[in-house]
């Protein structure tokens, strides 16, 4: 085999960035090999924002960015903004190498795995994105400040990067809700992509916290998945029928202890009244072991 053959057989391996003027100059370089190759005019751009340890679930948004954009940006930040307890920054899993190859194949051009310090140069930065009212409940009101670490972080790769889509995956449904929401605020050019949620066979949905549960934890979690199921399948008979089904699906696993169970407006993520009908989102949060996890599922109120 020759060379030649042997690198078109190999697989697409994305160009890496750690400083904020190399992702620019990369990106630039990336814009006019696709200019020089087609007619349209401005390459689009697509921004995939993670923390890293990837899984499938990852790749599921690398790959729908792959089919939206011309250029796919990856980032591998662990953002401390959005991390309430020491220990849990800390233990958060990092592995460029690991992440790079999981990459490989699935069209992601470049990624962008700055330093702490590239992001925030002077320590944490006094400039933030607040998220309001619904930044504080659920996941806010367990990890107060969260949101405004999300939306400060995510703000600074949009301005950073310049993509005309950036790609969050469902299971992150109250982050994707306030994302969307700063957008559409502060008027920023870019659409915001959901991508479904990748699970298990048992349904469990993929999570870079997955790998810290071990076989008993990782049994007792499929709790998370049935309480939403539950929930759909009481839709049907309104909102007390849907709480109490999903309470009844949570009980009786002592490794799992529930954090929150709500039903929310898609438009608000505010519970809906005890007399709303129409599309909605249930949500759960839980804790397994030590390990936090979160789901949610649509469904919709009424017949």
């Amino acid at each position: 085999m020759t060379q030649a053959e042997t690198a078109a057989l190999a697989p697409h391996l994305p160009v890496v960035a750690t400083t904020i003027d190399d992702v620019r100059r990369r990106l630039e370089t990336l814009a006019g090999d696709v200019a020089g190759a087609a007619t349209d005019a401005r390459p689009r751009v697509a921004l995939v924002p993670t923390m890293g340890a990837l899984h499938e679930g990852h790749l599921a948004l690398v790959d729908r960015a792959a089919e939206l954009a011309d250029i796919v940006v990856v980032s591998v930040f662990v953002n401390p903004l959005q991390f309430t307890d020491p220990a849990d920054l800390e233990r958060y899993p990092r592995d460029l190498d690991a992440d790079l190859a999981t990459l490989a194949g699935h069209g992601a051009d470049l990624v962008f795995a700055p330093d702490v310090t590239e992001i925030y140069p002077r320590g944490d930065t006094a400039t933030r994105v607040t998220a309001g009212k619904v930044g504080g409940l659920f996941e806010g009101r367990s990890r107060p400040g969260h949101f405004d670490g999300v939306l400060t972080v995510v703000a600074k790769l949009l301005n950073i990067v310049g993509p005309q889509f950036v790609l969050f995956g469902e299971k992150d449904a109250q982050q994707v809700f306030l994302v969307r929401r700063m957008i559409a605020d502060l008027n920023l050019p870019v659409a915001v992509e959901e991508v479904e949620t990748v699970r298990d066979d048992d349904g469990l949905a993929l999570s870079s916290r997955n790998r810290f549960l071990d076989a008993r934890e990782r049994r007792a979690a499929v709790t998370l998945p049935h309480v939403l199921e539950a929930a759909v399948s009481a839709s049907d008979r309104g909102i007390d029928a849907v709480l109490a089904a999903a309470q009844s699906a949570a009980m009786g696993e002592q490794l799992v202890a529930m954090d929150y169970l709500a039903v929310v407006h898609p438009d608000t993520f505010l519970p809906v009244d005890d007399d709303y009908t129409g599309p909605a989102r249930a949500i759960v949060a839980a804790r397994v072991g030590d390990t936090r996890l979160i789901d949610n599922a649509p469904l919709y109120l009424g017949r």
